[in-house]
């Protein structure tokens, strides 16, 4: 199973990058409210969850603020994302506890990815402000459902986050 551990944002926040404008665009394949959160790891294909759920239990974590902003941004030249600051120490403490797949893994990026493009450039709609912010009350072990439609997300585990 396809394996990644995230941070889920509130419904507030989800409903304020929900207000954002998507339009209709050949090419752009806008994720949906569902989708998104802030991926601290991916895993990749795991056969066995229960020693990751382990070791995200016994790592320790500290509390964190998520910041969103200050507007929409590409990353790279297929993604239009919410830049998410502030999750630096959860993503290395979580990056310890459970390691990427790879060990060549790209580094922390934190974002809440808006759309994906195949082909179309998506610099024109980014820009727009956006902001909020959010303490983290968990993290989650999210397994990847891979289909038609895009991913669907089910959550096999949520860890507890202190609060500062």
């Amino acid at each position: 199973m396809r394996l990644f551990v995230a941070v889920a944002p509130p419904a507030e926040v989800l409903d304020r990058v929900a207000s954002l404008r998507r339009p209709e665009r050949p090419g752009v394949r806008w994720t949906r409210p569902d989708q998104w959160h802030v991926t601290l790891v991916f895993l990749g294909e795991v056969a066995e969850p229960d020693p990751l759920v382990a070791a995200l239990d016994a790592a320790p974590l500290a509390p964190a603020t998520a910041v969103l902003g200050p507007a929409v941004t590409t990353l790279g030249r297929r993604v239009l994302q919410v830049p998410v600051a502030g999750l630096d120490d959860l993503a290395a403490a979580v990056r310890r506890a459970v390691p990427p797949a790879r060990p060549d893994a790209h580094p922390f990026r934190g974002h809440l990815t808006l759309a994906r493009a195949d082909r179309a450039r998506l610099g024109d709609l980014a820009g727009e402000p956006v902001d909020g912010r959010f303490a983290v009350e968990d993290v989650r072990l999210v397994r990847s459902h891979l289909g038609g439609g895009g991913p669907r997300y089910e959550d096999l585990h949520v860890r507890p986050v202190p609060a500062g």
